[in-house]
């Protein structure tokens, strides 16, 4: 073995001394990447728990750190997250369970905690991407990191082809929308676009435009789910704005047959793209 391969090798896991000190520049890196300014200077984002980063690195996401519990290194899985972490040339970095902690934050911490770098879509790349029969879901100002992680759960669920997030939307890869898509943020396309960008790409798309609203006069079920179209959801206070409205080919309402008079976005959404599926 010549001596530049000698010093490529990478330590072994267990080699590695364990971090202890809430003051290490690579904890303090971590514990940044919660607040969304950090993760748009890095591009990076937290994923945490075993399960989510093995689905990640299954699906093309190599972390670029990982972060795990010290003396837990014969756990099932850890060895090839170390391992893929090591090739992509990220660093693995144990630490003892109180720092686990400090970097989640939450007591009961996952054993495991990777950072990925985000991909986004270009919004002019949709159109040469999407299949004949294929669905994005667009949404309008959603504020709520649990509604738009499930919404990403669910177009997974329903192999939409992507979200497109239009002006002030709640980050995709925050740890509470990553945590609540339960691992879909790896396998769903997500694209940026202010008000206008999304308005000049609706007037190239060459699908419908499904909007949900409460003045609109055609039950979801009646409406004409072929594809490819774009499922457009509002805000979850004020709904569509009457710009997002005009844009639409059709607009659709959920009747409510009880005392409420609507329906939690991510719950409406899950209505709309699974009668979808029925065409």
């Amino acid at each position: 073995m010549s001596r530049d391969e000698k010093k490529v090798k990478p330590p072994d896991a267990c080699e590695l001394t364990p971090i202890t000190s809430v003051a290490n520049a690579e904890v303090k890196l971590l514990r940044s990447l919660h607040q969304r300014k950090y993760r748009r200077k890095t591009g990076w984002f937290l994923a945490e728990g075993m399960r989510i980063c093995i689905e990640a690195l299954q699906l093309g996401y190599a972390p670029i750190r990982i972060v795990y519990a010290a003396g837990r290194e014969a756990e099932p899985g850890l060895s090839t997250l170390i391992a893929a972490c090591q090739k992509s040339g990220g660093r693995v970095l144990p630490v003892t369970e109180h720092l686990l902690t400090r970097i989640s934050r939450k007591d009961n911490a996952q054993m495991v905690i990777g950072a990925f770098v985000q991909k986004w879509t270009k919004i002019d790349e949709i159109n040469a991407c999407l299949s004949s029969a294929g669905c994005w879901i667009a949404l309008d100002r959603v504020r709520d990191p649990g509604n738009l992680g499930t919404i990403l759960r669910t177009a997974d669920a329903a192999a939409a082809a992507g979200v497109i997030l239009i002006d002030d939307c709640t980050d995709p890869y925050s740890v509470e929308a990553v945590r609540a898509s339960m691992g879909s943020v790896f396998n769903v396309c997500l694209a940026q676009a202010t008000a206008a960008e999304f308005s000049n790409f609706c007037q190239i798309w060459q699908g419908s435009v499904i909007g949900t609203a409460l003045p609109a006069s055609i039950d979801y079920r009646q409406a004409d789910w072929s594809g490819p179209l774009i499922l457009l959801m509002g805000n979850e206070q004020a709904g569509l704005s009457e710009e997002m409205m005009g844009l639409c080919t059709q607009l659709v309402r959920l009747p409510m047959k009880g005392r409420s008079d609507s329906l939690n976005l991510a719950v409406a959404t899950g209505i709309c793209l699974y009668e979808m599926l029925k065409v």
